[in-house]
């Protein structure tokens, strides 16, 4: 039978188990904070894509947040698997195409946004060459 002594030890432990517990509990991160505390990052972009989508012209605030939640979710968890996956500490646009490469319709969308990317800079670089020229002669 445990006396009184005994149950010291358990009842200090359980004590400070709680304390602990409580701790963490009144520290919320950005993922445990509520919808209203978090920062709209892509509100306003979503709402028009929403709206380009079909939806209403002023689609639902709680439509857009969950919508956002989802965005932020997707891309975290691609930039930790890309984190994986290439160089330690660095994200390529490789590492990126890496991870899509199997979802035909993200891998397509991509390179064709690298193609249009690619094609922009060499239409910059010729506008900035003959403006160049131009302001030389």
């Amino acid at each position: 039978m445990k006396t009184s002594d005994d149950l010291e030890p358990e009842v200090s432990f359980i004590k400070m188990a709680e304390a602990e517990k409580d701790q963490f509990e009144d520290e919320e991160t950005e993922e445990d904070a509520p919808l209203e505390k978090r920062n709209k990052i892509f509100s306003k972009e979503l709402r028009c894509m929403m709206y380009g989508f079909g939806d209403d012209r002023n689609p639902y605030t709680e439509s857009v947040d969950i919508l956002e939640d989802l965005v932020i979710d997707y891309i975290t968890e691609m930039t930790k698997k890309a984190m994986e996956v290439g160089r330690p500490g660095r994200i390529s646009v490789e590492d990126i195409i890496f991870l899509i490469r199997k979802d035909p319709k993200k891998y397509s969308r991509v390179k064709e946004l690298l193609m249009m990317s690619e094609e922009l800079r060499k239409a910059r670089k010729a506008f900035d060459e003959i403006k160049y020229a131009t302001a030389t002669k």
